[in-house]
């Protein structure tokens, strides 16, 4: 530390023992060696033979220290509470040097000067190497790349090929355009002579002036003017340099922070500050809306009636603000990072929603640095007897804001969890996947689109586990939910047959051999399905998010009608967009989840318009930093009254505890074989089919035939009536009787019966 020579003389009534003895912090001034300790202070005077003496010597030796000036003193007055001005004892060590060099402030000003300034340079520099090398495009490109977006990445390079071809040709064309620019200079410069030749001639001419007068006028002006700039142009070049200093050190104010060392000491003690009315009322003031500072001002109360009580919350406080009139909620909304800056937080720490009361905002802040700092374990983890009930019971997944337990009912409810990649999707979907696998009802088919073994754990537990990104992976899959809309559809049935009042109760799920327990189906990385371009024998899609496609329409049929049956669909997606998540398909969730996703767009498409208008920002979550953080909306989540969407901080399962809870889950149920259904389906043989459903009639009408094929296989449920007719040979074709198309069932059993001939023959020949 630094001091003055003269800090014995400053120190009136301090006192140094070489042994360590206490001394007092701040002694009273007008205190002496014979007047007892203020009461309640746990203060041993030094020795007095190693008192201060009179002159300002140190009778014990030295001490290192820093000397306030009389305005750091008050200042640091003001920022200790009162009634706690003495801090108690403290400890000196002996000291050796006694002269001692104060520490500069107008130093530290000039390395901040110089700091910020160089980091204006940089940021030019960088913007500069940032649009020589077309950075905007390289990094679309790069993100494109990660999340495997195949269109985007078509798109970001075909741009960045365009921005370099026009600027090829703009340098090309720069001579040219330079040449231009000279003749329009030589011609403005004629035209101006050959104007005041014509003005002076006609002075001349009509007796207001001399030819030699008005040239000479223009002539005079134009040596005025080169003075003017001879004059001006050595400041000029003198004050450049300094110009140049100075927008630097702007830019570096606006585009950098400033090292925690080089910082004001009252910026850097100013952080993680309590949260008081006046710091909010303040906050807000500053944010740069205009009507709002206006209505402060004119508040009698200084803006204190515009606040509610700050109530606890957790880790944070939680505080409602009635905005005045003139001001919109969404204005403060679009402000949260400014506002949380001259909160003195960071953006991830104010988060904002949306209450029912009118122009109001509820604002949550936490306490610096408490997001920062990881959550407990699951409860999956360390309690080796829990079990689940679907029907009763709800799955642990982390904690809200404050810390509150958020556990999440998962009974019959479709599921869609997204965000970017490598943010904690699959450990998310897989924690509420082990919760289900404690409950011995239920079912579990999972199709692991990126196969690098995240949910091996569940073989022996799920009947179904597929686990590959190839375009055969994605087939599987996709039958896999064909399967299950199998399923629904019987279930549909059996459902009716029974007559059961109520739906699938608790009991009729819970009841073997019954049919109706809950039946999970699960794709991670469902962005893989959706983006596959395999076409069946069919001539449909896997992918695609057409009417046509097989995925797709599988999905929209078990969210259509599964739920009731217990048969559920859940998701896992990276990066959303219409292309690799249809908008039919995520609003068919009924609980939507998202991780950090990288706009607003986005936002909107993982959680839906509402949730986003009401504050719910997936968008604002810090990539790589807020792992496993997401936000989630819908049914089944416990939302505080008037809340669209909580923000939950998700309890992170590995691989090893979710492989025990995979142990403890298959020792409650009856062993099962888990299979990959890896083995292709039976080829289609369209004019079979069609000649079987027509046997026993003469004709049928086109969509008799398109049902009962329906009902024959499933893969003739995306079929329409062109389909149909592509699939018969010319004669055998829908023709129109009676207003209606028809198939004849003697045209297409003679094109069966010629084909089989002619195979026949070809097997002969052979």
């Amino acid at each position: 530390m630094n001091s003055q020579t003269n800090a014995a003389a400053e120190t009136a009534d301090g006192g140094v023992d070489s042994g360590g003895r206490v001394i007092p912090l701040r002694p009273d001034p007008t205190s002496s060696p014979d007047v007892a300790p203020r009461p309640g202070t746990a203060v041993e005077r030094a020795e007095t033979e190693h008192a201060v003496v009179a002159g300002g010597a140190l009778a014990g030796g030295a001490v290192e220290g820093t000397v306030l000036s009389a305005a750091e003193s008050a200042a640091l007055d003001r920022r200790v509470p009162d009634g706690t001005r003495w801090a108690g004892p403290v400890r000196l060590l002996p000291a050796r040097a006694v002269e001692v060099v104060r520490s500069s402030t107008s130093a530290m000003v000039v390395i901040r000067v110089s700091v910020t300034t160089m980091q204006g340079g940089y940021s030019w520099a960088a913007r500069l190497w940032d649009a020589g090398t077309h950075g905007v495009y390289r990094r679309q490109i790069r993100a494109a790349e990660a999340t495997g977006d195949q269109e985007q990445l078509r798109h970001w390079v075909d741009a960045r090929e365009d921005a370099v071809t026009r600027r090829h040709q703009r340098l090309r064309d720069a001579p040219a355009t330079a040449w231009a620019l000279m003749k329009v200079t030589a011609g403005a410069l004629a035209g101006t002579i050959v104007l005041v030749v014509v003005v002076a001639g006609v002075a001349q001419v009509s007796g207001a002036a001399e030819f030699g007068e008005v040239v000479g006028g223009v002539l005079d002006l134009v040596r005025v003017v080169a003075w003017v700039i001879a004059a001006a142009w050595t400041p000029a070049v003198a004050a450049a340099p300094l110009a140049v200093l100075y927008a630097a050190y702007r830019e570096g104010t606006r585009r950098a922070e400033l090292p925690a060392w080089v910082r004001p000491e009252h910026a850097r003690e100013s952080t993680g500050e309590p949260i008081t009315p006046s710091m909010l009322v303040i906050a807000l003031r500053e944010l740069g809306l205009a009507p709002l500072r206006k209505a402060i001002k004119g508040m009698g109360d200084a803006g204190a009636g515009m606040l509610g009580p700050i109530r606890l919350a957790g880790c944070g406080v939680e505080v409602d603000v009635l905005l005045p009139k003139g001001t919109d909620t969404s204005d403060i909304h679009r402000r949260r990072r400014k506002l949380a800056e001259n909160l003195d937080r960071h953006e991830h720490e104010v988060h904002m929603t949306i209450p029912s009361a009118a122009r109001t905002v509820r604002l949550w802040i936490a306490d610096s640095g408490a997001l920062d700092q990881p959550i407990g374990p699951s409860p999956l983890t360390f309690e080796p007897d829990l079990v689940a009930d679907l029907y009763t019971g709800r799955a642990p997944w982390g904690v809200d804001l404050r810390g509150d337990t958020v556990a999440i009912s998962l009974l019959q409810r479709h599921l869609l969890i997204t965000g970017l990649s490598n943010q904690g999707k699959t450990a998310a979907l897989r924690a509420l996947a082990l919760w289900v696998a404690l409950d011995p009802s239920t079912e579990l088919q999972v199709a692991d689109l990126k196969g690098v073994g995240d949910w091996r754990m569940v073989d022996g537990i799920a009947t179904t586990l597929i686990q590959g990104p190839t375009d055969d992976h994605v087939i599987q899959a996709t039958r896999m939910l064909e399967s299950g809309v199998s399923e629904m559809e019987r279930r549909i049935s059996a459902l009716e047959a029974s007559g059961a009042p109520d739906g699938v109760t608790r009991d009729m799920a819970r009841t073997p051999g019954s049919g109706f327990h809950p039946l999970f189906l699960i794709v991670d990385e469902a962005q893989v399905a959706f983006m596959c371009p395999a076409v069946g024998e069919d001539k449909r899609p896997y992918g695609g998010t057409k009417a046509t496609s097989r995925y797709f329409m599988a999905a929209r049929k078990l969210q259509n009608q599964g739920r009731a049956v217990n048969v559920l669909l859940w998701q896992g997606t990276q990066d959303p967009t219409d292309q690799n998540l249809p908008k039919l398909v995520r609003e068919g969730a009924h609980i939507r989840a998202s991780l950090a996703v990288g706009t607003e767009e986005q936002a909107c498409m993982a959680l839906g318009d509402k949730a986003i208008d009401a504050g719910a920002a997936p968008h604002r979550l810090r990539q790589g930093l807020d792992k496993g953080v997401l936000v989630v909306a819908g049914d089944g989540v416990p939302l505080p009254p008037g809340q669209a969407a909580l923000t939950v901080r998700t309890h992170y399962v590995n691989g090893a505890d979710a492989a025990d809870v995979a142990d403890r889950a298959r020792a409650l149920r009856t062993a099962v074989t888990t299979t990959d259904t890896t083995t292709p389906d039976t080829p289609l043989d369209p004019l079979a089919d069609i000649a079987a459903v027509l046997t026993g009639h003469h004709r049928m009408r086109t969509q008799e035939v398109l049902t009962a094929l329906a009902g024959r296989d499933s893969r003739y449920r995306g079929w329409n009536f062109t389909t149909l007719n592509e699939a018969l040979p010319e004669v055998a074709r829908a023709y129109k009787t009676g207003g209606q198309m028809k198939i004849s069932a003697t045209r297409v059993h003679e094109a069966l019966t010629e084909r089989d001939e002619i195979d026949g023959i070809d097997t002969d020949d052979d």
